[in-house]
């Protein structure tokens, strides 16, 4: 593994991490139905943590001599409360495989701080998940 390889990991978690944040606002605007008020605050309150993810990654991209992405991944849209949960379920679920992969290079090149950070970030993701999984859970099963 490379610092070059760490950079484009980075990379991609940061265009995930805008889809995320645009995901998360475009969600909060277009949530129909009788749980509206619930997930519009739990698609409002993610936009926080994930603008922090962002934060870091595009200046970890560029103290590490790489150009921070300024592309997010497509968003997908509806406006059918448990689809908009299920995208954002498999958002969560792949943010959690990409901080793990993030982990795994950032310690074979010997970026530490890297590491500890994804960890952290991975432990968000996850909780994220787990949240999310917990809205569908009874009302629109996964």
């Amino acid at each position: 593994m490379s610092k070059d390889q760490l950079i484009a990991a980075l990379n991609r978690q940061l265009a995930a991490e805008y889809q995320a944040i645009i995901q998360y606002l475009h969600y909060a605007a277009v949530v129909t139905g009788p749980y509206r008020p619930e997930l519009v605050t739990f698609f409002q309150t993610e936009v926080a943590d994930e603008t922090l993810h962002a934060q870091y990654l595009a200046g970890k991209v560029a103290a590490l001599g790489g150009d921070p992405t300024t592309e997010p991944k497509a968003v997908p849209h509806s406006t059918d409360p448990r689809t908009l949960l299920q995208y954002v379920l498999s958002a969560e679920e792949e943010a959690v495989k990409a901080y793990a992969e993030i982990i795994k290079i950032a310690d074979e090149v010997g970026e530490y701080g890297v590491r500890i950070q994804a960890e952290n970030f991975l432990q968000e993701e996850a909780t994220h998940t787990d949240e999310t999984r917990k809205l569908l859970a009874g009302h629109w099963e996964a």
